[in-house]
């Protein structure tokens, strides 16, 4: 089944106990993962990370929490801005106030959301899975994983290439320095060594070769 279709939405919406008609805000969320300068924040990475979420959910506390924080955390995407975690949270939390959801669960979405922001998951363990799930594409296939190093590239055309090449390389530097990349059990046993060697074959080709 493809997640991001209305009916998985519908069953997260009624699960969360939220109110009204669940359809607007999907239209609305497709919408945006729609958008033509999405190249890699698009509908195929949240489709990929809740696909990633309903293998492992057996591993969430609150599975339709997690799936609620993956369908915002990235809902404002502009490659420009600094606050796009932080809006996406903020919309995530006009959604469900609205809808009436309890607001225990709402400030939960949130939290998650934010985490997104530094990547670092506290003492949640929901956290540390929904960190894991967004970083999966790390130790992907090197096709997919190269693909997505492209879209990244093509979401950030407008800086010139040399100032992206150093940023990037920094960006993927400081992943590659922590201790263990993934904090869950399963995913660090799965993709902790592809997305070691994915980081330093993007790193070096970012600072030996141009576009």
């Amino acid at each position: 089944m493809n997640q991001t279709n209305l009916s998985p939405w519908q069953a997260l919406w009624r699960e969360l106990g939220a109110q009204g008609d669940p359809a607007p805000w999907h239209q609305r969320l497709v919408a945006a993962y729609v958008e033509p300068s999405r190249h890699y924040h698009n509908l195929r990475h949240l489709e990929e990370c809740l696909t990633e979420l309903y293998a492992a959910d057996s591993r969430a506390r609150q599975p339709a929490v997690v799936a609620m924080a993956l369908w915002f955390h990235d809902a404002v995407y502009d490659a420009k801005s600094p606050s796009n975690e932080a809006d996406s949270a903020q919309l995530a939390t006009e959604c469900f106030t609205a809808a009436g959801v309890k607001s225990t669960i709402v400030g939960a979405v949130q939290r998650l959301i934010l985490c997104t922001q530094t990547h670092e998951p506290g003492v949640d363990p929901d956290a540390a899975l929904l960190i894991d799930i967004d970083l999966a594409i790390l130790g992907q296939p090197s096709e997919r994983f190269w693909d997505y190093e492209r879209g990244i590239r093509a979401e950030y055309a407008w800086v010139p290439w040399l100032t992206f090449a150093q940023k990037r390389a920094e960006i993927l530097g400081r992943f590659l320095k922590r201790p263990a990349i993934y904090r869950t059990e399963s995913f660090a046993r799965k993709y902790e060594a592809p997305a070691r060697v994915n980081l330093q074959a993007a790193i070096d080709r970012l600072l030996s070769a141009p576009p």
